[in-house]
């Protein structure tokens, strides 16, 4: 048994390091932000008013909307703390705020992302007018 045992630790630990490897990236690199969105017509139609309540400064209809987002997950390219600001976009039929957002980086807002899937991938919304 000992003798399996010890390449089956090596082998996950080797699984694991090389895992880590991909989610993180290295110091003085950006992360790409996925695609670009041409057109937010090929959004959901609440971005677009989401998009518009940042635009006018609110008032937004939940209280998290604005707060500092954190970029924990580093899927943005890196910057200061404060530069992301998280604003939901409503799901209709959810019951809550639901997994859609748009992520402004800059103030006033330079570059704007959406999430629909609560920050596990991110898309890059062309400068709204």
């Amino acid at each position: 048994m000992r003798r399996t045992t010890i390449p089956i630790l090596v082998l996950l630990a080797v699984a694991v390091f090389a895992w880590s490897q991909q989610r993180t990236p290295m110091l003085g690199t950006t992360v790409p932000a996925a695609t670009t969105v041409p057109s937010q017509d090929a959004l959901p139609p609440e971005v677009a008013e989401t998009l518009a309540l940042i635009r006018h400064g609110g008032p937004f209809p939940h209280r998290q909307d604005g707060v500092v987002f954190e970029n924990r997950e580093r899927e943005l390219p890196t910057q200061p703390r404060g530069y992301y600001r998280e604003y939901t976009v409503d799901t209709p039929g959810a019951h809550d705020r639901g997994a859609r957002r748009i992520i402004t980086g800059g103030d006033p807002p330079a570059v704007y992302y959406y999430t629909g899937d609560h920050y596990r991938s991110f898309r890059t919304l062309e400068a709204t007018r």
